[in-house]
């Protein structure tokens, strides 16, 4: 047989007169069935959300025959953090800015592209935004992604024509869409992030899969009660909250974890972290405030509160619950229970009974000291003494990256083993610095406003680990050392495999039970992705996109440490099957930073402490903390364009670069450039010293 590589980015190809397309009719039933595996559905491959394939022709016997079978080059894109779909033989994925693509799943041909122009439809809102999307769904013959401006499109699955779009968010202000939708009864349902650069208000909202009309809404936290409110959950949601906190959004913004549960006919809904983070301005005298940091359970046709857990009352560190919500059938305790998994990002790992909401367990899966333990009898975490940082400081664990991020773990019905992602790092958090009474929340704004700092360093830089976790006997099974801090979602299969990519560029198959390490493979570029596996003609793949992203690319050298520099280790969509023999292109090894000075240049101190502000606010969300790039965007230490000042304003006020996703800041006076100018040449020429 013939390996193709696809590198074509035309629209639609001349293909279709061969190709057989979808018969497989995308519905609640193809939804909720475990099927053969030869499709991969959705997110979560069904509505369970387990990550599970219950394919085996790739086993722990035949694992270390798995070869490359394609590649497709991906040279346009940057950061590649979704996950893939296919129905019927074809894969559909979205790529940098929602770009979508369907390629023959055997072949990696490509069938056709759709550009949906996020860049030119966010104009200057892009300063709040990323190139990242984590995939597409799948309705009734249409192809529906989600793009960073804040929209839905419905796009023809044959062709790749647009069928219909919908604004999701109000353009005028600072939200944006990182996450994938997810479908069930006709309806499509999205939600967004902006907690950081808003005073933010989350809601979640449910449209007509086939026109993109609203068919409902549901509003996270509360507004101000003189306009109203939208529901009684808001009303009773408002009496949690205190002081005037709709001046400050208040946010709960849901970006991730959406489960439609057809056994209850009910959407379950993971929410956000508070705007600001800090409790101490939002809400100053305390409360639950709700919905943040919750499971919210709504009704699937109207999107009416059922019931909800609070994993994180009063929430102010950043732990939201964001994280995948997996469902399984459970016994404990001598109870069969249709039960809930979820390992949000405050260490802990939940399970609930999904009728009700009722808390069964809650168990640390990492270190974790802002609580000792969850009250089984209220369902309330007991709180460590200063853990609020009330005494002005406080080093907690784990950080705002959490225990648990958005990338997901999978559940192996078969071992009984949930596969989480692990990050084992501290945050010293401090009111120092904050203006805790005259806090004013951005809006509409690139800055960043969590209201609370952090030390210059943290007292350990945190690892990473792949846990295997048995959630009846509440107990740690095996555990995989990874490489820190940021490594992607898994994939388990009937094979008794588990499949993650890495943050060393390595993708690895474990076995389920034991943790052995059975086959790895070194891809050339650290791994955001998850994987999927399908089959076609009954051969079984294995597939996965890979590039470096996500928002652990912030912290500065702790992700510049594997040496994923930008633009310059190829991007691609890999495939893998038994005896595959193809080859992968030859790659570039680790690149690091190599810092530029300008000779006789003189820094100013002043004007450097100036440039730090801006930057802190303005630019470390892409070019990285200390000016230490993790991969999302240049090392500004080594580029050239700041040296210049016609140059560096060309590029940061006039959007010289804007086709790349550079966004423009037209509001940055010459002073400010100067400034960041000060900065960027003090970290080139002592890292340390510009922290």
């Amino acid at each position: 047989m013939v390996i193709m590589r696809a590198i074509f980015f035309g629209t639609v190809v001349g293909f279709f007169s061969i190709h057989s397309w979808a018969i497989t009719l995308v519905d609640d039933k193809a939804l909720t069935s475990l099927g053969d595996g030869s499709n991969w559905l959705s997110y979560g491959r069904n509505y369970s959300e387990q990550r599970y394939s219950p394919l085996e022709q790739i086993n722990v016997e035949s694992v270390k025959r798995l070869g490359l079978e394609w590649v497709m080059e991906l040279p346009k894109d940057k950061q590649l953090t979704g996950t893939p779909l296919v129905v019927d033989g074809v894969m559909y994925f979205t790529g940098s800015f929602s770009v979508t693509r369907a390629v023959d799943a055997k072949t990696g041909e490509l069938l056709w592209e759709y550009d949906p122009k996020s860049i030119e439809h966010a104009g200057d809102r892009l300063v709040n935004m990323w190139d990242q999307n984590k995939g597409p769904a799948f309705w009734n013959g249409k192809v529906i992604i989600s793009t960073i401006d804040g929209r839905l499109v419905g796009i023809d699955a044959k062709t790749g024509k647009m069928v219909w779009e919908t604004m999701t968010i109000d353009p005028r202000r600072a939200y944006y869409i990182t996450g994938a939708p997810k479908v069930f009864k006709g309806k499509v349902v999205i939600g967004n992030g902006g907690t950081e650069h808003d005073a933010a208000r989350g809601y979640i909202t449910a449209y007509d899969a086939d026109t993109g009309e609203q068919a409902w809404r549901f509003w996270v936290v509360p507004g101000n009660p003189a306009d109203g409110f939208e529901s009684p959950a808001m009303e009773m949601a408002a009496k949690t909250w205190t002081g005037e906190w709709w001046k400050f959004g208040g946010g709960g913004n849901t970006w991730n974890g959406i489960t439609y549960d057809p056994e209850f006919d009910q959407l379950l809904v993971g929410t956000g972290n508070g705007s600001p983070w800090n409790q101490k301005i939002r809400s100053p005298e305390g409360g639950d405030n709700l919905f943040l940091c919750s499971i919210v359970a709504l009704d699937a046709d109207t999107g009416d509160y059922k019931w909800h857990y609070q994993t994180v009352p009063g929430e102010t560190w950043d732990y939201n619950s964001n994280m995948d919500i997996v469902l399984a059938d459970l016994k404990l305790s001598g109870r069969n229970i249709k039960a809930l998994m979820h390992a949000p990002k405050n260490g802990f790992f939940y399970i609930l009974n999904r009728e009700n909401g009722e808390l069964l367990s809650a168990e640390k899966i990492s270190k974790t000291t802002w609580a000792s333990h969850v009250d089984l009898k209220t369902g309330r975490p007991v709180e460590i003494a200063g853990a609020r940082y009330e005494d002005g400081s406080e080093e907690v664990w784990p950080s705002p990256f959490g225990a648990h991020s958005w990338h997901a773990m999978s559940f192996n019905p078969n071992t009984g083993l949930v596969y989480i992602p692990t990050i084992k790092q501290s945050a010293v958090f401090t009111d120092g610095g904050v203006d805790i009474g005259g806090f004013e929340s951005p809006h509409r704004s690139v800055a960043v406003g969590v209201a609370f700092g952090t030390a210059d360093s943290l007292p350990d830089a945190g690892s990473s680990t792949l846990q295997a976790w048995d959630p009846i006997k509440h107990e740690q099974v095996w555990e995989q050392p990874l490489p820190p801090q940021w490594n992607p979602g898994t994939m388990t299969t009937k094979g008794n495999l588990v499949f993650e990519g890495r943050a060393d560029g390595r993708f690895v198959a474990y076995h389920a039970e034991t943790g052995e390490i059975l086959w790895s493979e070194e891809l050339g570029l650290g791994i955001s992705a998850p994987p999927i596996t399908y089959s076609v003609d009954g051969k079984q793949y294995v597939s996965l996109l890979v590039g470096w992203g996500g928002a652990g690319l912030i912290s500065g050298s702790l992700s510049a440490q594997h040496g994923w520099k930008y633009k310059v280790h190829p991007r691609r969509l890999v495939t893998f099957a038994l005896d595959g023999s193809y080859t992968l292109p030859e790659f570039l090894p680790p690149a690091f930073a190599t810092p530029r000075d300008v000779e006789g240049f003189v820094i100013d101190e002043a004007l450097a402490a100036e440039g730090l502000e801006i930057y802190s606010s303005r630019c470390f969300l892409c070019h990285g903390g200390g000016v230490v790039s993790g991969g999302m965007a240049p090392d500004l230490r080594e580029s050239v364009i700041p040296m210049s000042h016609d140059a560096f304003k060309s590029v940061v006020v006039d959007g010289a670069l804007l086709g790349n996703g550079m966004p423009r800041f037209q509001d940055l006076k010459d002073d400010g450039l100067i400034a960041l100018h000060h900065y960027i040449r003090k970290c080139a020429r002592d890292l340390n010293s510009c922290q």
